[in-house]
């Protein structure tokens, strides 16, 4: 693979303080940034990184890049010769495989300054219920100063898989998630986020994780969170009253800091399903446009029609906002989020690491 290759040259001569692309680099405007994308799955396959960028081509002028904190173990007892690449495909458990940053880094770096500008990596091989995990993002932050610009997506209630991960489950009131929260802060790294607001199949009207999310949010006001997929799922749907606690956070203004992402091809059919849905959902974003951005939630896609077969799903909604909040929630929101993650990461870097 080029990446393993890359990763060998590197250990050869050296790793280089990374060439940082400046916030305000103009990569193509395009129809969208992407704020959510995985360049590899569930077992670290995916495209090279120049096969991705010709997916994103001149319609997606910048997008993170992040891969998966989690690894399928293949288990012979359970699936035999069968390698299952995907959590759903075998029932032996998840591990946290620390790996992938450097897979990520390497990657990135492999590009021309040029190139990188139109990536913002993100740390995401931790355990966010160890004590540790701060200390794996510092670690990283100094064996690749300039590369990258926030943590996660990383989960903590996520439907069918917080009960396939091996060791101690992570919850919203460990501790160790709170010193992982209160570093990214101090560093200016932006939070990406998954947490479901409620439990598969739900039947109570009040969302069972709903108020200790909101109670980690308030905890955190200094670091930049954002809360994927609006909290929900495959099978977590939005609960009859979820514009309100939408608009319940987007207006209190201890949650100035933190914004929502639409990825995610099932959250689409969810805001789509109705004319009145998509109505409600375009109401909420037309009156707080500075806090929602778009995202594919793509898992090493090589496929450029089914890149943009998201980005298409939403089109009844794009033609429902004001020009100005359909701006913002594409690419206006992304760019002013991640330069000044940028500027501040490598502000940290310059006065803490050596």
């Amino acid at each position: 693979m080029r990446w393993f290759r890359g990763i060998l040259l590197a250990i050869a001569v050296g790793l280089p303080w990374a060439v940082s692309p400046q916030a305000g680099s103009a990569p193509p405007a395009g129809d969208f940034y992407d704020a959510h994308c995985h360049l590899t799955n569930y077992v670290q396959q995916g495209p090279d990184i120049r096969a991705f960028l010709a997916v994103m081509g001149q319609r997606v002028g910048r997008s993170v890049l992040f891969g998966i904190p989690l690894q399928q173990t293949w288990a012979h007892a359970n699936t035999g010769d069968f390698a299952p690449a995907y959590y759903l495909e075998s029932d032996a458990p998840l591990y946290y495989y620390s790996f992938t940053d450097a897979i990520i880094a390497h990657a990135y770096l492999s590009l021309p300054a040029e190139l990188r500008a139109r990536f913002d990596p993100m740390i995401t091989g931790f355990n966010p219920a160890d004590m540790y995990a701060a200390d794996h993002v510092r670690r990283v932050l100094q064996l690749y100063p300039g590369v990258f610009s926030g943590i996660g997506e990383f989960s903590i209630h996520k439907e069918f898989v917080s009960s396939k991960v091996a060791g101690e489950i992570a919850s919203l009131s460990n501790p160790a998630l709170d010193r992982l929260l209160d570093f990214a802060g101090e560093v200016g790294l932006v939070a990406l986020i998954h947490n479901d607001l409620d439990m598969p199949f739900a039947k109570d009207k009040e969302p069972v994780y709903l108020e200790p999310m909101k109670a980690l949010l308030a905890r955190h006001p200094k670091t930049t969170i954002i809360w994927a997929h609006l909290g929900l799922g495959r099978v977590v749907r939005p609960p009859e009253n979820q514009v309100e606690i939408a608009e319940g956070i987007l207006g209190d203004p201890r949650m100035s800091h933190v914004y929502f992402d639409i990825s995610w091809s099932e959250v689409a059919k969810y805001l789509e399903r109705t004319p009145q849905s998509a109505d409600n959902v375009a109401r909420v974003i037309n009156r707080y446009p500075d806090r929602f951005l778009f995202g594919t939630d793509e898992v090493a896609q090589a496929d450029a029609a089914k890149y943009y077969a998201v980005f298409d799903l939403y089109r009844a909604l794009f033609e429902r906002l004001s020009p100005a909040a359909s701006q913002k929630l594409r690419t206006g929101n992304y760019q002013r989020l991640f330069d000044e993650a940028r500027r501040k990461v490598r502000a940290w870097e310059k006065a803490n690491l050596h």
